[in-house]
C-alpha cells in the first residue's frame, strides 16, 4: 500500500507549479497590454502631429553653386598711370627754345606767367639747392631718361630747387656743348619746370643749371 504523504507532496508541488504558471501568464498579459497601449498612444501622437502640420513634401536638394575665386590683388592704378605717363612722355631734341630763353647777362628760362623776380632770386642763390644730378659724360638717350626720372622724383617728393650738371661740352667733337642745349630743351618740355638759370661760377657756371620746380600737389 503506497505511502500517502508522498502523494500529497506531489500534489502540492503540482498545484504550486500551476500557480506559478498562472502568475507568469498574468504578468505577461499585463506587459503585453501595457506595450499595446504604449504603441497605440505613439500612433495616435503621430496621427495628431500629421493632422496639425498638414501634407508635407520632401525638400528639394539645391544645386551646389561653386564659390567664386578670390578676387585679384588691387591694381596699383596710380603706379600704372605714372608708368603710362612716362611712356607717353617723349622729350624732343628738335624742340625750338630760342624764343623762350632769356639771354641778358646770363642765360635763363621762365615759364609764361612767372615773374622776373623768380629768375633773379635763383641767380642770387636765394633758393636752397636740395638735390642735384650729374649728366656729364652720359650718352644723349641715357641723359634724357635720367633727367626725366630725376625731375619726376624730385617733384613727387616736394622738392623745389635742384641743380642739373650737364658739363661745358669741352670734350665733345668740335668742343660744342651738345648736351647743354639738349638739357635746356628737355627741361622746358617738362611741366614740372617753372624756371631755370645758369649756375653761379662756384656751382658749375656754364656747365650747370639751377632749376625751380612747381610745388607738388601731393
Amino acid at each position: 500500500m503506497p505511502a500517502k504523504p508522498n502523494n500529497l507532496k506531489s500534489l502540492a508541488d503540482l498545484k504550486q507549479v500551476q500557480r506559478s504558471l498562472a502568475e507568469q501568464r498574468e504578468r505577461e498579459a499585463v506587459e503585453a497590454a501595457a506595450q499595446a497601449a504604449a504603441q497605440k498612444k505613439h500612433l495616435a501622437d503621430q496621427d495628431l502631429f500629421s493632422r496639425a502640420i498638414g501634407a508635407t513634401k520632401p525638400l528639394r536638394q539645391k544645386a551646389s553653386v561653386p564659390l567664386a575665386p578670390e578676387p585679384p590683388a588691387p591694381i596699383p592704378v596710380q603706379q600704372q598711370l605714372d608708368e603710362q605717363r612716362v611712356m607717353r612722355e617723349s622729350l624732343s631734341d628738335e624742340f625750338d627754345v630760342s624764343t623762350l630763353l632769356d639771354t641778358d647777362d646770363a642765360m635763363s628760362f621762365r615759364r609764361p606767367g612767372i615773374n622776373t623776380d623768380v629768375t633773379r632770386k635763383l641767380r642770387a642763390g636765394e633758393w636752397s639747392i636740395q638735390r642735384e644730378i650729374d649728366l656729364h659724360g652720359m650718352r644723349s638717350d641715357e641723359a634724357r631718361d635720367a633727367l626725366g626720372a630725376f625731375i619726376r622724383d624730385a617733384y613727387k617728393q616736394g622738392l623745389r630747387c635742384v641743380r642739373v650738371v650737364h658739363g661745358k661740352g669741352l670734350g665733345s667733337p668740335g668742343k660744342q656743348p651738345v648736351l647743354k642745349a639738349k638739357v635746356q630743351r628737355w627741361l622746358i618740355q617738362k611741366n614740372e619746370t617753372l624756371a631755370f638759370v645758369q649756375a653761379k661760377p662756384a656751382e658749375g657756371g656754364a656747365g650747370a643749371l639751377v632749376v625751380l620746380l612747381a610745388p607738388s600737389r601731393r
